[in-house]
């Protein structure tokens, strides 16, 4: 199965050195041409991976339609610009594995919601679970969730991707799996948010496991199974994010806590913290199905300088007693 990657940040070259383990060519697309270029004369990414050797058999590109040969593409465009990406995909039944994790501003659609509606005829997949780009790079231990509606892709997708040290583990819950990825990277802010605040380990435990309850209340009203969340996509991918400076969106947090306005941090920038473009569209959805979400409320407030570390802060812990399971 010849493999396409269609993005080549972080995660895209990651993903493109994972499928070219075994020498086995691999086409990655870029839009930048200072990528391409570096990619097929050096085997490097410096824009975005700098320091890492790319196996000579990932081939890159800046032309879409040559994307035509793959037998899979694994799209790792940032979110919000998911649906121009297919838009301009040849068009073909080629199966999608969507790599990447947010809810699409405009509309409030999941990634492969806006897959099915761009790309009807194309069968779809999710990659997801807790990934540092650099770690999965440099070959070191990692389990993903893929989420596939057919069961025979997955199983072909597992066998071409699986390496000793990249071990995915099959789902049918494609939604749960984007679910997950989505408000982790929410609720990774707000913990970054704890760090740079110096709230201690005690408020970033509290936050992890009932900003996981929002997660839950929010999967189950989309349909997601409870034990997909709490799984590699959901809660491992959490954990993750919420306990170190290699997530953007914990440092984007982090930088808020200490006193940074979010604008003059996400105007610097090159990679995308996808929390930040996320949380707003999560709390409308979330209002529209009745879901409470205190934890994204917050965030949102602090990323549209509505209020202080200190109100927000203030606000959560003057939220009435309850149950622990409500």
């Amino acid at each position: 199965m010849r493999i396409g990657i269609v993005g080549a940040g972080a995660w895209g070259t990651a993903l493109a050195q994972v499928a070219a383990a075994n020498d086995e060519p691999v086409l990655l697309w870029a839009r930048e041409p200072e990528v391409v270029e570096a990619v097929n004369r050096d085997h490097e990414n410096p824009l975005f991976l700098k320091g890492l050797a790319l196996s000579p058999s990932i081939r890159a590109t800046g032309d879409l339609a040559e994307l035509a040969a793959c037998e899979a593409l694994l799209v790792v465009s940032p979110a919000q610009f998911l649906r121009a990406v297919l838009g301009g995909l040849p068009a073909s039944g080629t199966p999608l594995i969507l790599c990447a994790k947010g809810i699409e501003d405009r509309t409030g659609l999941l990634m492969h919601e806006i897959a099915h509606e761009l790309r009807p005829e194309a069968p779809i997949a999710v990659l997801s679970g807790p990934t540092f780009a650099h770690e999965v790079a440099a070959g070191l231990p990692t389990a993903v969730t893929l989420a596939v509606e057919d069961q025979a892709l997955g199983e072909r997708l597992t066998a071409r991707i699986a390496r000793p040290w990249f071990r995915p583990y099959l789902s049918d819950d494609v939604a749960g799996a984007e679910v997950g990825g989505a408000v982790k990277n929410v609720l990774a802010i707000a913990c970054g948010v704890v760090e740079g605040r110096r709230l201690g380990q005690n408020a970033r435990a509290a936050l992890i496991s009932r900003g996981f309850a929002e997660m839950t209340r929010f999967g189950l009203a989309k349909g997601a199974r409870a034990e997909t969340l709490a799984g590699l996509a959901g809660l491992g991918d959490l954990v993750l994010t919420c306990s170190s400076t290699s997530s953007r969106n914990f440092s984007l947090g982090k930088g808020i806590g200490e006193g940074a306005r979010p604008a003059e941090l996400l105007s610097d920038r090159r990679t995308v913290a996808e929390g930040a473009f996320t949380a707003p569209v999560l709390k409308r959805a979330a209002e529209g199905l009745g879901v409470d979400m205190p934890i994204v409320a917050a965030v949102c407030a602090l990323l549209a300088e509505e209020a202080s570390v200190d109100d927000v802060v203030g606000r959560l812990l003057a939220r009435p007693l309850r149950a622990e399971g409500v």
